[in-house]
């Protein structure tokens, strides 16, 4: 799921919500969520502004 969402965030080629990459990828929000919080402890995503997030 994490290769997805990464996937999902650079094809959007900006910073994007949780919700947006769950919807593109027609996946379910919790495990967006949870993907989220892993791409964030390794530094693999960053938040350029509030709630947004973009590959590191």
């Amino acid at each position: 799921m994490k290769d997805e969402v990464l996937k999902a965030m650079k094809e959007a080629g900006k910073p994007v919500s949780a919700g947006e990459v769950a919807k593109a990828l027609e996946a379910d929000r919790k495990e967006v969520d949870k993907a989220f919080a892993e791409l964030k402890k390794e530094g693999a995503i960053v938040s350029p502004v509030r709630c947004k997030w973009q590959p590191a």
